[in-house]
């Protein structure tokens, strides 16, 4: 069985031009937040920008994108009213992507598991023809319609209940997670990295396993982080199995730096300051 090697990262990390200018290393939209959950736009924005996203946008109901207006003047926010993602707003949403001229989208962070929230978390996918990270609740809500994956370009980061909601039945044994994931990154023609003790990386040809990481990042937001990475890496361009493989390798080293020095005590934004440390390194 494969292993992600640091030596991935230089398929990502390369001199750059220096008549490189703005915009060159990616534009990414995210999706993210409510009124309840104002933590996971910061996370996966601020992930973005030190895996080396040159833009970061957050589109979040009102109170989660002041929240992160706030935690950093480097996202930019686009607030939506009300608590909550809904249909009424996907014609904004859609519209803001082609405006900035996005390069990539991550959804589903934060977004909770409402009717309303999944029916625009659909028709926002159905839309967009961008490379994309799906993650947390929309992949809840792709699990209600898995057709809508057809023709996109899909990298999708579940754990281990969010993978058997998709499934619509559990697994019990590692080699049944390897099994399911290869089958269904084949059948849906996308790329799953199914988070765990050890990453679980596959777009139906190929498979690798991920062993970077710490038991010390159970703490909410670590999977944020890994959506921002791995939504930084399409925005500029890199394959999508490419970039779940960095990103889970990034995060979880990242994760190990950060709770060697904090331990139980470890937060997604100490994990987001040891990024670049494994970048460099």
């Amino acid at each position: 069985m494969r292993y992600v090697r640091k030596d991935i990262l230089n398929q990502i990390y390369k001199k750059r031009n220096k008549w490189i200018h703005k915009g060159q290393f990616g534009k990414l939209v995210v999706i993210s937040g409510s009124k309840r959950h104002t933590g996971s736009p910061c996370f996966v924005g601020m992930a973005a920008y030190r895996a080396g996203c040159d833009l970061v946008y957050i589109i979040a109901p009102e109170r989660a994108a002041n929240v992160a207006a706030n935690f950093s003047p480097c996202l930019i926010t686009e607030p939506l009213k009300g608590d909550k993602l809904t249909k009424k707003h996907v014609k904004k949403i859609i519209s803001l992507i082609k405006e900035v001229r996005a390069t990539s989208i991550a959804i589903g962070p934060g977004l909770w598991r409402e009717k309303e929230t999944f029916k625009a978390i659909l028709d926002i996918i159905k839309k967009v023809n961008l490379p994309m990270v799906i993650d947390a609740d929309a992949i809840r809500a792709i699990s209600k319609n898995k057709n809508i994956l057809k023709g996109k370009r899909c990298v999708l980061t579940p754990h281990k209940n969010e993978f058997e909601e998709f499934l619509g039945f559990k697994i019990k044994t590692f080699r049944e997670r390897i099994k399911f994931v290869k089958q269904e990154a084949k059948k849906w023609d996308c790329t799953i990295l199914l988070k765990g003790h050890i990453d679980i990386i596959s777009n139906g040809k190929k498979l690798v396993l991920n062993k970077s990481g710490t038991p010390f990042m159970t703490k909410g937001g670590c999977g944020d982080t890994l959506t921002g990475i791995c939504g930084a890496f399409l925005a500029r361009n890199v394959d999508k199995f490419t970039s779940a493989c960095a990103a889970a390798y990034i995060n979880g080293k990242a994760g190990e730096l950060a709770s060697k020095k904090y331990g139980e005590g470890i937060l997604p934004t100490d994990l987001i300051e040891f990024i670049p440390k494994i970048i460099k390194n």
